[in-house]
């Protein structure tokens, strides 16, 4: 199977998690594009009645088309289980993600979820963090005087541009700033440094969030408990 099957793979059994009369919470990506189709599909055969929250447009578009019942995450009082993707994985569950630039929306959704499932293809799967950039948000007042700071902890910040050469901007219209650091020994204190940075609005360490993640491999999806 190429990556894109083994996607699918994990998305599909993913989908199995969803019950009815829950709060989904339903991120953003190549593999969640997967899992809405298969949820659309149990709502449609099983006359499921679930309702659920996006962290993208295109996500909330792509449900809604499908039949899916969508919420404004402010319009619910609870959610109920968040499945999303992830650009890296380590053995601890432990996370970067950010990948699309919706990371902010996406750790919103899923520290409002009693529970996180991560969907992945074996390829995100890794012993330490940081070969993947680690996404920052960053709001455009003083962006340049957070690159510095960033680039003085020896973080090696970049600013995430598009095809022409322009600075990506998020949901929020706000830059990204990528530090391209190639290994996190420790991810718990570089978030405890990040979180203190005024004109960082959020980060792409997700850390003790996920219980759960599905791994599409060449054997089908297999489910993986969290070694903590």
């Amino acid at each position: 199977m190429n990556q894109s099957e083994l996607k699918k793979v994990a998305a599909e059994h993913a989908a199995e998690f969803v019950e009815d009369g829950m709060t989904l919470g339903l991120g953003t990506g190549s593999t969640v594009f997967f899992l809405v189709e298969a949820i659309a599909r149990r709502v449609k055969a099983e006359n499921l009645h679930i309702e659920a929250v996006a962290t993208s447009s295109r996500t909330a578009k792509q449900a809604s088309d499908l039949g899916i019942t969508m919420k404004d995450i402010n319009d619910v009082d609870h959610i109920d289980l968040c499945i999303d993707g992830a650009d890296e994985i380590d053995k601890h569950f432990q996370g970067i993600k950010g990948g699309g630039a919706a990371h902010t929306l996406e750790k919103m959704v899923a520290t409002t979820s009693r529970r996180n499932i991560w969907i992945v293809d074996e390829s995100k799967l890794v012993d330490t963090l940081g070969k993947f950039p680690l996404p920052t948000e960053v709001i455009p007042f003083g962006c340049e005087q957070v690159f510095h700071r960033l680039d003085a902890e020896g973080l090696h910040p970049q600013f995430r541009l598009d095809d022409q050469g322009q600075r990506v901007t998020t949901h929020n219209k706000n830059f990204v700033i990528d530090l391209h650091m190639g290994k996190i020994e420790h991810p718990h204190l570089l978030k405890q440094f990040l979180d203190g940075q005024v004109g960082i609005l959020e980060h792409g360490l997700f850390l003790d969030l996920v219980d759960t993640v599905v791994v599409g491999t060449q054997d089908g999806a297999k489910v993986l408990p969290a070694i903590r």
